[in-house]
Protein backbone atom coordinates (compact mmCIF):
# COMPACT_ATOMS: atom_id res chain seq x y z
CA UNK A 1 0.00 0.00 0.00
CA UNK A 2 1.46 2.77 -1.09
CA UNK A 3 1.96 6.30 1.29
CA UNK A 4 -0.30 8.57 -0.56
CA UNK A 5 -3.44 5.90 0.09
CA UNK A 6 -2.27 5.76 4.01
CA UNK A 7 -2.17 8.95 4.22
CA UNK A 8 -5.81 9.81 2.25
CA UNK A 9 -7.98 7.37 4.99
CA UNK A 10 -7.94 9.46 7.78
CA UNK A 11 -8.49 12.76 5.56
CA UNK A 12 -11.27 11.25 4.40
CA UNK A 13 -13.17 10.25 7.35
CA UNK A 14 -12.64 13.80 8.19
CA UNK A 15 -14.03 14.93 4.91
CA UNK A 16 -16.87 12.44 5.52
CA UNK A 17 -17.68 14.05 9.49
CA UNK A 18 -17.47 17.49 8.21
CA UNK A 19 -19.97 16.36 5.63
CA UNK A 20 -21.97 14.79 8.20
CA UNK A 21 -21.63 17.99 10.13
CA UNK A 22 -22.76 20.18 7.50
CA UNK A 23 -25.93 17.88 6.92
CA UNK A 24 -26.73 18.24 10.43
CA UNK A 25 -25.91 22.01 10.42
CA UNK A 26 -29.02 22.19 6.97
CA UNK A 27 -31.01 19.89 8.53
CA UNK A 28 -31.14 21.85 11.89
CA UNK A 29 -31.53 25.55 9.98
CA UNK A 30 -34.76 23.35 7.79
CA UNK A 31 -36.21 22.51 11.17
CA UNK A 32 -36.10 25.86 12.70
CA UNK A 33 -37.10 27.67 9.32
CA UNK A 34 -39.88 25.52 9.78
CA UNK A 35 -40.49 25.73 12.97
CA UNK A 36 -40.52 29.95 12.72
CA UNK A 37 -42.84 29.37 9.80
CA UNK A 38 -45.58 27.28 11.78
CA UNK A 39 -44.75 30.12 14.50
CA UNK A 40 -45.66 33.02 12.41
CA UNK A 41 -48.51 31.55 10.78
CA UNK A 42 -49.96 30.61 14.05
CA UNK A 43 -49.62 33.76 14.85
CA UNK A 44 -51.27 35.25 11.37
CA UNK A 45 -53.91 32.62 12.15
CA UNK A 46 -56.09 34.00 14.61
CA UNK A 47 -56.18 37.49 12.83
CA UNK A 48 -57.21 36.23 9.49
CA UNK A 49 -59.67 33.83 10.95
CA UNK A 50 -61.73 37.16 12.83
CA UNK A 51 -61.30 38.95 9.74
CA UNK A 52 -62.71 36.56 7.60
CA UNK A 53 -65.42 35.32 10.22
CA UNK A 54 -66.43 38.94 9.63
CA UNK A 55 -66.50 39.38 6.32
CA UNK A 56 -68.36 35.56 5.77
CA UNK A 57 -71.21 36.97 8.62
CA UNK A 58 -71.35 39.85 6.41
CA UNK A 59 -71.79 38.17 3.00
CA UNK A 60 -74.29 35.76 4.11
CA UNK A 61 -76.43 38.63 5.79
CA UNK A 62 -76.48 40.67 3.09
CA UNK A 63 -76.98 38.16 0.24
CA UNK A 64 -78.45 34.74 0.59
CA UNK A 65 -80.52 36.02 3.90
CA UNK A 66 -81.84 38.90 2.61
CA UNK A 67 -85.23 37.22 0.40
CA UNK A 68 -86.79 35.46 3.74
CA UNK A 69 -87.58 39.32 4.92
CA UNK A 70 -87.47 41.36 2.06
CA UNK A 71 -89.23 39.01 -0.85
CA UNK A 72 -92.85 40.33 0.39
CA UNK A 73 -92.31 43.92 0.36
CA UNK A 74 -90.02 43.73 -2.91
CA UNK A 75 -93.43 41.93 -4.27
CA UNK A 76 -95.69 44.55 -3.27
CA UNK A 77 -93.90 47.60 -4.23
CA UNK A 78 -93.01 46.36 -7.41
CA UNK A 79 -96.53 45.12 -7.96
CA UNK A 80 -95.74 41.26 -8.41
CA UNK A 81 -95.95 38.10 -6.99
CA UNK A 82 -92.95 36.86 -4.35
CA UNK A 83 -92.23 34.18 -6.84
CA UNK A 84 -90.17 36.56 -8.86
CA UNK A 85 -87.66 37.50 -6.18
CA UNK A 86 -87.57 33.71 -5.46
CA UNK A 87 -87.28 32.91 -8.58
CA UNK A 88 -84.70 35.72 -9.27
CA UNK A 89 -82.78 34.52 -6.36
CA UNK A 90 -82.71 30.76 -7.41
CA UNK A 91 -81.32 31.69 -10.65
CA UNK A 92 -78.63 33.76 -9.12
CA UNK A 93 -77.50 30.73 -6.87
CA UNK A 94 -77.92 28.86 -10.24
CA UNK A 95 -75.29 31.38 -11.79
CA UNK A 96 -73.18 30.92 -8.55
CA UNK A 97 -72.89 27.61 -9.22
CA UNK A 98 -71.79 27.84 -12.91
CA UNK A 99 -69.33 30.53 -11.67
CA UNK A 100 -67.59 28.08 -9.03
CA UNK A 101 -64.50 26.18 -11.05
CA UNK A 102 -63.58 29.61 -12.57
CA UNK A 103 -63.64 31.55 -9.32
CA UNK A 104 -61.90 28.51 -7.15
CA UNK A 105 -59.16 28.46 -9.90
CA UNK A 106 -57.99 32.20 -9.41
CA UNK A 107 -58.11 31.90 -5.85
CA UNK A 108 -55.33 28.54 -6.40
CA UNK A 109 -53.53 30.85 -9.15
CA UNK A 110 -53.31 34.46 -7.33
CA UNK A 111 -54.84 33.55 -3.46
CA UNK A 112 -58.01 35.11 -1.99
CA UNK A 113 -57.48 38.28 -0.85
CA UNK A 114 -58.23 39.79 -4.43
CA UNK A 115 -61.09 37.96 -5.09
CA UNK A 116 -62.70 38.33 -1.77
CA UNK A 117 -62.20 41.88 -2.20
CA UNK A 118 -63.62 42.07 -5.25
CA UNK A 119 -66.75 40.13 -3.86
CA UNK A 120 -67.07 43.41 -1.49
CA UNK A 121 -67.38 45.67 -4.78
CA UNK A 122 -69.43 43.21 -6.75
CA UNK A 123 -72.14 42.75 -3.77
CA UNK A 124 -72.19 46.20 -2.83
CA UNK A 125 -73.29 47.13 -6.60
CA UNK A 126 -76.10 44.31 -6.62
CA UNK A 127 -77.44 45.81 -3.54
CA UNK A 128 -77.50 49.29 -5.20
CA UNK A 129 -78.95 48.35 -8.31
CA UNK A 130 -81.66 46.09 -5.87
CA UNK A 131 -82.74 49.07 -4.54
CA UNK A 132 -82.94 51.78 -7.13
CA UNK A 133 -84.96 48.76 -9.11
CA UNK A 134 -88.49 50.13 -10.33
CA UNK A 135 -89.23 46.73 -12.80
CA UNK A 136 -88.86 43.06 -12.76
CA UNK A 137 -86.26 43.31 -15.55
CA UNK A 138 -83.82 45.71 -12.95
CA UNK A 139 -84.55 43.65 -10.23
CA UNK A 140 -83.40 40.50 -12.12
CA UNK A 141 -80.07 42.14 -12.89
CA UNK A 142 -79.61 43.07 -9.55
CA UNK A 143 -79.85 39.15 -8.58
CA UNK A 144 -77.32 38.30 -11.25
CA UNK A 145 -74.98 40.73 -9.74
CA UNK A 146 -75.37 39.72 -6.18
CA UNK A 147 -75.14 35.54 -8.24
CA UNK A 148 -71.88 36.58 -9.35
CA UNK A 149 -70.91 38.30 -5.72
CA UNK A 150 -71.88 35.02 -3.91
CA UNK A 151 -69.64 33.16 -6.23
CA UNK A 152 -66.62 35.41 -5.52
CA UNK A 153 -67.45 35.86 -1.70
CA UNK A 154 -69.33 33.04 0.07
CA UNK A 155 -67.92 29.76 2.34
CA UNK A 156 -66.39 27.68 -1.00
CA UNK A 157 -64.37 31.03 -1.73
CA UNK A 158 -63.14 31.40 1.83
CA UNK A 159 -62.31 27.83 1.92
CA UNK A 160 -60.13 27.92 -0.81
CA UNK A 161 -58.14 31.00 0.06
CA UNK A 162 -57.69 29.38 3.30
CA UNK A 163 -56.46 26.06 1.77
CA UNK A 164 -54.52 28.75 -0.51
CA UNK A 165 -52.74 30.02 3.11
CA UNK A 166 -52.68 27.20 5.15
CA UNK A 167 -52.92 23.83 2.68
CA UNK A 168 -53.91 20.74 4.57
CA UNK A 169 -53.56 22.62 7.57
CA UNK A 170 -56.82 24.68 6.80
CA UNK A 171 -59.22 22.44 8.82
CA UNK A 172 -58.79 24.47 11.71
CA UNK A 173 -59.48 28.09 10.17
CA UNK A 174 -62.20 26.47 8.12
CA UNK A 175 -63.97 25.59 11.55
CA UNK A 176 -63.13 28.64 12.48
CA UNK A 177 -64.64 31.10 10.34
CA UNK A 178 -68.39 29.08 10.44
CA UNK A 179 -67.55 29.26 13.81
CA UNK A 180 -67.98 32.95 13.41
CA UNK A 181 -70.63 33.10 10.29
CA UNK A 182 -72.56 30.39 11.70
CA UNK A 183 -74.53 33.58 13.39
CA UNK A 184 -75.06 35.43 10.03
CA UNK A 185 -78.78 34.54 9.89
CA UNK A 186 -78.66 35.45 13.88
CA UNK A 187 -77.46 38.97 13.04
CA UNK A 188 -78.22 39.57 9.63
CA UNK A 189 -82.53 38.73 10.09
CA UNK A 190 -82.28 41.39 12.91
CA UNK A 191 -80.92 44.25 11.09
CA UNK A 192 -82.75 43.66 8.23
CA UNK A 193 -85.74 43.49 10.35
CA UNK A 194 -85.11 46.85 11.51
CA UNK A 195 -83.95 48.22 8.62
CA UNK A 196 -87.26 47.12 6.83
CA UNK A 197 -89.45 49.21 9.78
CA UNK A 198 -87.59 51.75 10.00
CA UNK A 199 -85.77 52.88 6.75
CA UNK A 200 -87.42 50.48 3.88
CA UNK A 201 -86.33 48.37 1.98
CA UNK A 202 -84.65 50.18 -0.64
CA UNK A 203 -82.53 51.89 2.05
CA UNK A 204 -81.44 48.70 3.59
CA UNK A 205 -80.62 47.36 0.44
CA UNK A 206 -77.91 50.56 0.42
CA UNK A 207 -77.14 49.94 4.09
CA UNK A 208 -76.01 46.82 3.29
CA UNK A 209 -73.92 47.98 0.25
CA UNK A 210 -72.19 50.21 2.42
CA UNK A 211 -71.60 47.73 4.97
CA UNK A 212 -69.74 45.72 2.18
CA UNK A 213 -67.61 48.35 1.10
CA UNK A 214 -66.65 49.83 4.64
CA UNK A 215 -66.21 47.22 6.82
CA UNK A 216 -65.81 43.47 4.20
CA UNK A 217 -63.33 45.37 1.72
CA UNK A 218 -60.97 46.81 4.16
CA UNK A 219 -60.70 43.19 6.13
CA UNK A 220 -60.79 41.06 2.89
CA UNK A 221 -57.54 42.96 1.76
CA UNK A 222 -55.75 44.10 4.14
CA UNK A 223 -55.81 41.26 6.54
CA UNK A 224 -55.43 38.28 3.64
CA UNK A 225 -51.94 37.87 2.66
CA UNK A 226 -50.42 38.88 -0.35
CA UNK A 227 -49.20 35.28 -1.97
CA UNK A 228 -45.69 35.61 -3.02
CA UNK A 229 -44.57 34.87 -6.87
CA UNK A 230 -48.32 34.26 -7.18
CA UNK A 231 -48.14 36.20 -10.58
CA UNK A 232 -44.83 34.67 -12.07
CA UNK A 233 -46.25 31.24 -11.10
CA UNK A 234 -49.51 32.12 -12.78
CA UNK A 235 -47.96 32.94 -16.09
CA UNK A 236 -46.53 29.58 -16.57
CA UNK A 237 -49.55 27.36 -15.19
CA UNK A 238 -51.29 25.19 -17.32
CA UNK A 239 -55.21 24.17 -16.92
CA UNK A 240 -55.50 21.69 -14.28
CA UNK A 241 -56.82 18.57 -15.52
CA UNK A 242 -58.99 17.48 -12.26
CA UNK A 243 -60.93 14.12 -13.62
CA UNK A 244 -64.11 13.30 -12.73
CA UNK A 245 -62.98 10.35 -10.52
CA UNK A 246 -65.46 8.15 -8.85
CA UNK A 247 -64.10 9.88 -5.50
CA UNK A 248 -65.09 13.30 -7.15
CA UNK A 249 -68.57 12.18 -8.44
CA UNK A 250 -69.22 10.78 -4.50
CA UNK A 251 -68.29 13.81 -2.89
CA UNK A 252 -70.41 16.08 -5.63
CA UNK A 253 -73.54 13.60 -4.84
CA UNK A 254 -73.08 13.55 -1.06
CA UNK A 255 -73.21 17.53 -1.18
CA UNK A 256 -75.58 17.95 -3.36
CA UNK A 257 -78.21 15.02 -1.43
CA UNK A 258 -77.25 17.09 2.31
CA UNK A 259 -77.62 20.63 0.66
CA UNK A 260 -81.01 19.86 -0.66
CA UNK A 261 -82.06 18.89 2.64
CA UNK A 262 -80.46 21.76 4.33
CA UNK A 263 -82.10 24.16 1.48
CA UNK A 264 -85.57 23.01 1.85
CA UNK A 265 -85.51 23.12 6.02
CA UNK A 266 -84.04 26.67 5.67
CA UNK A 267 -87.59 27.52 3.75
CA UNK A 268 -90.27 25.25 5.00
CA UNK A 269 -88.67 24.18 8.47
CA UNK A 270 -91.55 25.87 10.78
CA UNK A 271 -94.15 24.69 8.12
CA UNK A 272 -92.96 21.27 8.15
CA UNK A 273 -93.17 20.85 11.92
CA UNK A 274 -96.71 22.71 12.25
CA UNK A 275 -97.79 19.20 9.68
CA UNK A 276 -96.44 17.11 12.40
CA UNK A 277 -98.82 18.67 15.14
CA UNK A 278 -96.07 21.29 16.76
CA UNK A 279 -98.01 24.81 16.97
CA UNK A 280 -96.87 27.92 15.41
CA UNK A 281 -94.90 29.14 18.74
CA UNK A 282 -93.87 25.52 19.35
CA UNK A 283 -92.05 25.52 15.60
CA UNK A 284 -90.74 28.92 15.76
CA UNK A 285 -89.21 28.34 18.74
CA UNK A 286 -87.45 25.08 17.94
CA UNK A 287 -86.31 26.75 14.98
CA UNK A 288 -84.39 29.33 16.92
CA UNK A 289 -82.42 26.55 18.36
CA UNK A 290 -80.59 25.46 15.10
CA UNK A 291 -78.27 28.06 15.13
CA UNK A 292 -76.77 27.21 18.41
CA UNK A 293 -76.89 23.57 17.62
CA UNK A 294 -75.09 24.54 14.18
CA UNK A 295 -72.34 26.55 16.24
CA UNK A 296 -71.88 23.61 19.15
CA UNK A 297 -71.40 21.37 16.77
CA UNK A 298 -69.06 23.30 15.14
CA UNK A 299 -67.44 23.56 18.29
CA UNK A 300 -67.29 19.92 18.86
CA UNK A 301 -65.54 19.81 15.61
CA UNK A 302 -63.20 22.22 16.73
CA UNK A 303 -62.03 19.96 19.84
CA UNK A 304 -62.89 15.97 20.24
CA UNK A 305 -64.01 15.57 16.11
CA UNK A 306 -60.61 17.38 15.14
CA UNK A 307 -58.54 14.04 16.16
CA UNK A 308 -60.14 12.06 13.45
CA UNK A 309 -60.74 12.05 9.89
CA UNK A 310 -63.56 14.27 8.03
CA UNK A 311 -64.43 11.52 6.38
CA UNK A 312 -65.91 9.78 9.86
CA UNK A 313 -67.08 13.89 10.91
CA UNK A 314 -69.14 13.75 7.97
CA UNK A 315 -70.98 10.49 7.77
CA UNK A 316 -71.96 11.29 11.41
CA UNK A 317 -73.47 14.26 10.35
CA UNK A 318 -75.16 12.95 7.95
CA UNK A 319 -77.06 10.59 10.27
CA UNK A 320 -78.52 13.34 12.29
CA UNK A 321 -81.15 14.48 9.97
CA UNK A 322 -82.88 11.19 9.54
CA UNK A 323 -82.29 10.64 14.10
CA UNK A 324 -84.09 13.84 14.46
CA UNK A 325 -86.84 12.76 11.87
CA UNK A 326 -87.60 9.76 13.68
CA UNK A 327 -88.48 11.12 16.81
CA UNK A 328 -90.76 13.83 15.92
CA UNK A 329 -92.33 10.88 13.84
CA UNK A 330 -92.69 8.83 17.12
CA UNK A 331 -93.18 11.72 19.43
CA UNK A 332 -94.99 13.83 17.20
CA UNK A 333 -94.31 18.00 17.66
CA UNK A 334 -93.98 17.40 21.18
CA UNK A 335 -90.40 16.58 20.03
CA UNK A 336 -90.12 19.96 17.40
CA UNK A 337 -86.52 20.69 20.01
CA UNK A 338 -84.99 17.64 19.40
CA UNK A 339 -85.66 17.62 16.29
CA UNK A 340 -84.25 21.12 15.33
CA UNK A 341 -81.08 19.96 17.02
CA UNK A 342 -80.23 17.20 15.67
CA UNK A 343 -80.84 18.63 12.54
CA UNK A 344 -78.70 21.87 13.41
CA UNK A 345 -75.56 20.24 14.80
CA UNK A 346 -75.56 18.28 11.48
CA UNK A 347 -75.97 21.39 9.25
CA UNK A 348 -73.18 22.96 11.32
CA UNK A 349 -70.68 19.65 10.55
CA UNK A 350 -71.35 19.43 7.12
CA UNK A 351 -70.94 22.60 6.19
CA UNK A 352 -67.11 22.64 7.36
CA UNK A 353 -67.07 19.49 5.62
CA UNK A 354 -67.61 21.07 2.16
CA UNK A 355 -63.75 22.38 2.61
CA UNK A 356 -62.05 19.97 5.10
CA UNK A 357 -63.09 16.74 3.10
CA UNK A 358 -62.03 17.44 -0.20
CA UNK A 359 -59.06 18.97 1.07
CA UNK A 360 -58.08 16.09 2.88
CA UNK A 361 -58.44 13.63 0.21
CA UNK A 362 -57.01 15.77 -2.81
CA UNK A 363 -54.47 17.73 -0.90
CA UNK A 364 -53.77 21.46 -1.92
CA UNK A 365 -53.28 21.20 -5.47
CA UNK A 366 -55.98 23.07 -7.46
CA UNK A 367 -57.95 22.93 -4.08
CA UNK A 368 -60.22 25.32 -5.44
CA UNK A 369 -60.96 24.42 -8.77
CA UNK A 370 -61.79 20.95 -6.92
CA UNK A 371 -64.63 22.96 -4.54
CA UNK A 372 -65.62 24.46 -7.40
CA UNK A 373 -66.32 21.71 -9.39
CA UNK A 374 -67.63 19.40 -6.15
CA UNK A 375 -69.52 22.33 -5.13
CA UNK A 376 -71.43 23.16 -8.23
CA UNK A 377 -74.16 20.55 -7.96
CA UNK A 378 -74.64 21.08 -4.41
CA UNK A 379 -75.88 25.68 -5.17
CA UNK A 380 -77.83 23.79 -7.93
CA UNK A 381 -79.90 21.24 -5.97
CA UNK A 382 -79.98 24.23 -2.66
CA UNK A 383 -81.20 26.34 -5.48
CA UNK A 384 -84.60 24.49 -6.17
CA UNK A 385 -84.84 22.63 -3.18
CA UNK A 386 -87.20 25.32 -1.86
CA UNK A 387 -89.35 25.12 -4.52
CA UNK A 388 -89.65 21.17 -5.11
CA UNK A 389 -90.14 20.60 -0.91
CA UNK A 390 -92.40 23.32 -0.90
CA UNK A 391 -94.95 21.33 -3.78
CA UNK A 392 -93.55 18.00 -1.62
CA UNK A 393 -95.16 19.30 1.25
CA UNK A 394 -98.31 20.14 0.05
CA UNK A 395 -98.64 16.62 -1.66
CA UNK A 396 -97.05 14.70 1.46
CA UNK A 397 -97.49 16.64 4.67
CA UNK A 398 -95.45 15.69 7.78
CA UNK A 399 -94.18 12.29 5.39
CA UNK A 400 -91.87 14.45 3.51
CA UNK A 401 -89.38 14.22 5.89
CA UNK A 402 -89.21 10.71 4.49
CA UNK A 403 -87.59 12.37 1.50
CA UNK A 404 -85.30 14.23 3.36
CA UNK A 405 -83.92 11.24 5.63
CA UNK A 406 -83.46 9.07 2.34
CA UNK A 407 -81.61 11.98 0.85
CA UNK A 408 -79.12 12.07 3.97
CA UNK A 409 -78.84 8.56 4.08
CA UNK A 410 -77.78 8.24 0.93
CA UNK A 411 -75.30 10.76 1.08
CA UNK A 412 -73.85 8.63 4.10
CA UNK A 413 -74.02 5.63 1.64
CA UNK A 414 -71.97 7.55 -0.70
CA UNK A 415 -69.66 8.32 2.24
CA UNK A 416 -68.69 4.48 2.92
CA UNK A 417 -67.64 4.18 -0.48
CA UNK A 418 -64.84 6.57 -0.24
CA UNK A 419 -61.69 5.73 0.40
CA UNK A 420 -59.61 7.16 2.98
CA UNK A 421 -55.69 5.90 2.12
CA UNK A 422 -53.33 7.32 0.01
CA UNK A 423 -55.15 7.52 -3.83
CA UNK A 424 -53.40 5.84 -6.76
CA UNK A 425 -52.54 8.85 -8.54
Amino acid sequence: MSARSQVSRPQQGEYAADAVDALSRQAANARDDKDQKHKDMSQRRLPIILALGTTQTLAWASSYYLPALLADPMAHELGISSNWIFGAFSTALVLSAMLGPRIGRQIDLFGGRQVLSASNLIMAAGLVLLGLSQSVAVMAIAWLVLGIGMAMGLYDAAFAALGRIYGTEARGPITGITLMAGFASTVGWPLTAWGLSHIGWRDTCFAWAAANILIGLPLNFFMLPVIKGAKQAAATAEKPHVPLDRTMLLLAFVFAAVWTVTGAMAAHFPRILETTGATPAEAIAAGALIGPAQVGARMLEAGFLSRFHPLWSTRLASLTHPIGAVIVAIFGGAAASAFALFHGSGNGILTIARGTLPLSIFGQKDFGYRLGIIGAPARMAQAVAPLAFGLLIDLMGAKVLIVSSALSLSALAALFLIRTGPRPD
